[in-house]
C-alpha cells in the first residue's frame, strides 16, 4: 500500500508518498499533473494509494522541517525511483550536487559521461518525482538563468536562496 501525506512549508503545501520500503514523491501540490503522479505510483507499483502514514513518511516530515530551518543539509531516507537507466543515472548524480552549490544541465551531462545530452538530462531533471530530497533545483541553465523547475522558478529560486544563506555563501551561480 502506498501511503500518502500533506506536508505545510513555507513554499506551500505538498504532497509525499511512501511504500513500506520509502519515500517515492514529493511534490508541490500546485503541480498541475500531481493526480496523474498518484496514479502512475498505484500503476508502477500494483499498489492501492491511500491517505494515511508510515515510518518513511514520519521521517520525511521531520527532515523537511529541519531543513526548511536550515539545520539539515542531507536527508537520510530511503529512496524509491522508478525510471529508465538514463534518468536513475541523471538522478543519483543531481543527490552529490552539495547542498549550496548548482550546476548547469551540460556540466550534469558531462558528469554522467552524456556531454551531448544535456536536453535529455533536462527532461530527466523535470521527471523527478521527489522534489527536494533529489534536489533538482540545484540545477541551472549554463548562463546562470533559472530555468525548468516543475514547482515553479518562484521557488526554485526560493530554494536556492534559501540553502545559500544556511551553506555560508550566496549562491552566485559557480557550478560545484
Amino acid at each position: 500500500m502506498i501511503k500518502t501525506l500533506l506536508i505545510e512549508t513555507p513554499l506551500g503545501e505538498m504532497a509525499a508518498a511512501a511504500t513500506k520500503d520509502g519515500v517515492c514523491l514529493l511534490e508541490f501540490t500546485s503541480r498541475p499533473a500531481l493526480e496523474s503522479e498518484f496514479n502512475r505510483l498505484a500503476l508502477t507499483f500494483g499498489e492501492t494509494v491511500t491517505s494515511g502514514s508510515n515510518r518513511h513518511l514520519r521521517t520525511l516530515k521531520k527532515q523537511l522541517k529541519e531543513y526548511f530551518k536550515g539545520k539539515r543539509k542531507e536527508f537520510s531516507l530511503p529512496l524509491i525511483t522508478v525510471g529508465t537507466d538514463f534518468q536513475i543515472a541523471v538522478w543519483n548524480r543531481l543527490k552529490n550536487i552539495p547542498y549550496g552549490k548548482t550546476t548547469s544541465y551540460l556540466e550534469l551531462a558531462k558528469s554522467i559521461k552524456h556531454p551531448g545530452a544535456a536536453r535529455a538530462v533536462a527532461g530527466a531533471n523535470g521527471s523527478n518525482r521527489i522534489a527536494i530530497i533529489i534536489p533538482c533545483h540545484r540545477v541551472i541553465g549554463s548562463d546562470g538563468d533559472l530555468v525548468g523547475y516543475a514547482g515553479g522558478l518562484d521557488k526554485k529560486k526560493w530554494l536556492i536562496d534559501h540553502e545559500g544563506k544556511y551553506s555560508g555563501k550566496p549562491i552566485d551561480g559557480t557550478l560545484f
